[in-house]
């Protein structure tokens, strides 16, 4: 078993360092919760984490398919419920991939499913907590 482990250190008011794999990520809440501003939310980093797993595992997975990648990017929105506390009652991951790089749409649709369903380890923990819809949006 493997185990990840990080430091994060208070810094002032509602700020943090994180100390993780030997590189700093600065937290810090806005004005209105007592905060500078000057760092990451802590939810919107969730966010982040679903779209760099679920990017990284499709873009791994169309090389094994030998597919022509040049233009890709994961779009996440998570939408925060009214209750405290305030957590993702729902999450949309878009894939956005362009035609001109001549992707064979049934193995982009294969490599998300694989990501969605085998690979990601951040969908397989968020989707306990909240609805992710996964889609495919092709541009020109």
């Amino acid at each position: 078993m493997t185990t990840h482990a990080l430091d994060c250190t208070w810094s002032s008011k509602m700020a943090f360092t994180v100390d993780l794999d030997g590189r700093q990520l600065a937290l810090d809440a806005g004005p209105s919760a007592g905060g500078e501003g000057n760092g990451f939310r802590p939810k919107p980093l969730l966010l982040a984490a679903l779209a760099g797993c679920t990017g990284m595992d499709v873009v791994t997975i169309l090389a094994k398919m030998r597919q022509p990648l040049a233009h890709f990017r994961v779009h996440v929105e998570g939408d925060l419920t009214d209750a405290t506390p305030a957590t993702y009652g729902a999450m949309r991951v878009i894939y956005e991939l362009s035609r001109a790089d001549g992707l064979d749409p049934a193995k982009v649709e294969r490599a998300v499913q694989l990501s969605k369903e085998k690979y990601c380890g951040v969908s397989a923990m968020l989707k306990h907590a909240s609805d992710i819809h996964f889609e495919i949006r092709w541009v020109d």
